[in-house]
């Protein structure tokens, strides 16, 4: 075996195929930190190119990107607040708050340091497990799939935010609408009001972009302020170095984190959706002082960040030694292997050990490299912190739209981002959690297809009493007594304490009108359900029983917040939860949509960006026609030449054409 990972090592420094893994490294860095896109996207992208090459050279490529977008993909959580991939919610718990801190290159410096750790950190345990974890994950079948699924949303609804019921009842939500469209073991639609775009469920991206970045936007549109809250000479906590300086304080909770990331990402198709929140939920639980969590504390970075890396060794665990892809990379990863006549499984073990070595030897340095570049830019990239807002606003709003558009290449994923942009714009004004939605949308059709097969193949529920289906009973029973003892100890206290982050504070109002919105909601797919087959509407059912009762307590607790809330005239407090400027930007968002129906993406954005730096910005017409023309930029030589997206067709396009000379090619402009 020390041969084969020795031979491993130098394939991998041999040229080409060390120019093609820093080649991966470069795509995955840009890839990673633009809202939408993400690894998946790169490597559908690069698999063509990989026909021919030698084994070794692909698997560079592809693993040189693979690697480094859960590095990359703090940018976008830490400067924005939206995750940029599944994996990575937990780390805008804090890292968003470090950055309106001004506190955002020392996030950055803690991330990149500690992801380089996790990343390598989880490439050893893969080469050092292939040969034993056979057991571990045989252990685990779908009823187990089902319990770390539930285990996971218990933990999110438990650390974001300051309510359990409300937590728990927006995890529900996220269940319920993963289950909009066809249901996974039968073809019958479900909740997709005569639709078709709804018929294949509702696409992630959209709806993370319009749930996390849009409010943030409105916020920095209607303050007129910058990200960090603070001038940049009045900036404390230090920046890179600080950073770095934290990760190595914080070096055993570095590892015990890494060790989590490995052994839970290799959970086949689960993994990758809760090990951020694990490893999060351990950083809070085994830290003496807790006061600081959801307010910027950098362990709430270190943790997250270096599980999440670390997971990428143990999503390849079972797809190299069993063939089962952990995640969806890996599964394409897996069909790279394919097309080089490389079989995933015992074969792995055997006679390509020295390609195993390789994939391991690739993850390592691309993420000792991608660690050390991120860690020379992040202080540039901090500085967009402290841009003024106006300028930050519609190049973002860009991102989020077409980043949206990559999900299904439909009108509907840009009505779908701005719809959830109006509920997450609610949902922070009226301090409900946001990260329990999106981790349960993740998670809804893993759960389902897992309670299922479970109930199919134990003829019941007998399945509930197996070994490791109770332990984990065990832990999702006492987060929960834990999680609500520390809640009632909060309240008892005789000083009110001052709550930020997540899901911490709100208005008693907005927060009442959702309780009772979700509870009506939950009640109305309760009973819709009743008319589906029990291999359709079981599922459902349960969610909405459920939902209804963790909303019915969050209606008892909001009435009594609203009695106790001091009256405000409503004039008034329409201005304190930015009402009017809620209405304009999202007016600006439905008549960009408007005018995209009519003449198209490269027309319309650009137009946006434009009537924005001038109209709300206060800039010149020079200024925003520098901005717009940057934007078409973007979108001509980005999207449409590099990664060759297909584009919207306008309504006008035959107008548009008409008007055009002969010698414009027409991809220019639509």
């Amino acid at each position: 075996m020390l041969d084969a990972f020795l031979q491993g090592f130098v394939l991998v420094f041999q040229w080409p195929t060390l120019g093609f893994l820093l080649l991966g490294v470069a795509i995955g860095i840009w890839l990673g930190a633009m809202p939408g896109l993400g690894s998946i996207t790169g490597l559908v992208l690069l698999m063509p190119f990989t026909y021919g090459m030698e084994p070794v050279a692909a698997l560079a490529l592809l693993l040189g990107l693979f690697a480094v977008t859960t590095t990359s993909d703090t940018i976008s959580s830490v400067m924005l607040g939206v995750p940029g991939t599944a994996a990575s919610q937990a780390v805008i718990v804090d890292g968003y708050p470090m950055a309106k801190k001004g506190e955002a290159a020392r996030a950055f410096g803690a991330s990149f340091s500690v992801s380089a750790i996790g990343g390598v950190f989880g490439a050893l345990v893969l080469a050092l497990s292939l040969p034993i974890i056979k057991p571990l994950i045989l252990s685990f079948g779908s009823p187990e799939i089902f319990m770390l699924g539930v285990l996971g949303l218990t933990l999110v609804g438990s650390l974001a935010g300051a309510s359990l019921a409300r937590g728990l009842a927006v995890a529900a939500l996220g269940l319920l609408i993963g289950t909009v469209g066809y249901a996974p073991t039968v073809s019958v639609p479900r909740f997709h009001f005569d639709q078709v775009y709804l018929l294949d469920g509702l696409p992630l991206i959209p709806v993370v972009l319009g749930l996390f970045a849009l409010p943030e936007l409105l916020d920095l549109a209607a303050r007129n302020t910058s990200i960090a809250r603070v001038p940049g000479d009045q900036a404390r906590g230090g920046g890179i170095l600080a950073g770095m300086r934290d990760t190595m304080r914080n070096w055993f909770l570095a590892l015990r984190c890494s060790a989590i990331g490995t052994y839970v990402g290799m959970l086949p198709g689960l993994g990758g959706s809760i090990v951020d929140w694990v490893a999060y939920a351990h950083t809070v639980q085994s830290s003496r002082d807790k006061s600081q969590f959801g307010k910027g504390d950098v362990r709430g970075v270190i943790g997250p960040d270096a599980a999440n890396n670390a997971s990428l060794g143990g999503s390849l665990i079972p797809a190299l030694a069993f063939g089962i892809p952990g995640s969806l990379g890996a599964a394409i990863l897996l069909g790279a292997l394919v097309l080089q006549g490389v079989r995933p499984g015992p074969e792995m073990l055997a006679g390509n050990l020295h390609i195993t070595f390789s994939m391991v030897w690739s993850i390592i340095v691309a993420n000792v490299i991608a660690s050390m570049v991120l860690l020379i830019w992040a202080r540039q990239v901090a500085k967009v912190a402290f841009l003024p807002g106006h300028l930050v606003v519609p190049g973002v709003v860009l991102f989020v739209l077409m980043g949206s558009w990559l999900s299904s290449v439909s009108l509907g994923d840009w009505i779908t981002c701005i719809a959830f942009g109006v509920l997450g714009y609610l949902m922070k004004r009226g301090g409900w959690p946001r990260p329990p939605l999106v981790l349960a949308l993740v998670l809804g059709a893993i759960m389902e297809r897992s309670f299922i097969l479970s109930v199919r193949v134990h003829g019941g529920y007998g399945w509930l009493e197996r070994p490791v289906v109770l332990i984990i009973l065990a832990l999702v029973l006492t987060t929960l007594v834990a999680t609500a003892i520390g809640f009632r100890r909060v309240r008892r206290q005789p000083v009110p304490v001052m709550r930020e982050g997540e899901g911490m504070q709100g208005d008693a109002r907005i927060s009442l009108a959702m309780s009772l919105a979700l509870f009506g909601a939950f009640i109305w797919a309760a009973v819709t359900s009743l008319q589906w087959s029990a291999a359709v509407g079981n599922f459902p059912l349960g969610i909405g029983v459920v939902g209804a009762v963790f909303a019915g307590a969050t209606v008892v607790a909001g009435t009594r917040d609203l009695i106790r809330t001091p009256r405000v005239g409503w004039r008034a407090w329409a201005e304190v939860q930015m009402l009017g400027p809620a209405a304009v930007f999202f007016g600006y968002l439905g008549a960009l949509v408007l005018l995209a129906l009519l003449v198209g993406q490269k027309i319309a954005l650009p137009v946006f960006i434009a009537l924005y730096l001038k109209r709300w910005g206060g800039y010149r017409w020079r200024v925003a026609a520098a901005g717009a023309a940057l934007g078409w930029l973007v979108l001509v030589g980005f999207y449409d030449r590099l990664i060759r997206i297909f584009f919207m067709q306008p309504v006008l396009e035959e107008q548009i054409r008409s008007l055009l000379p002969g010698w414009v090619p027409i991809w220019l402009v639509i």
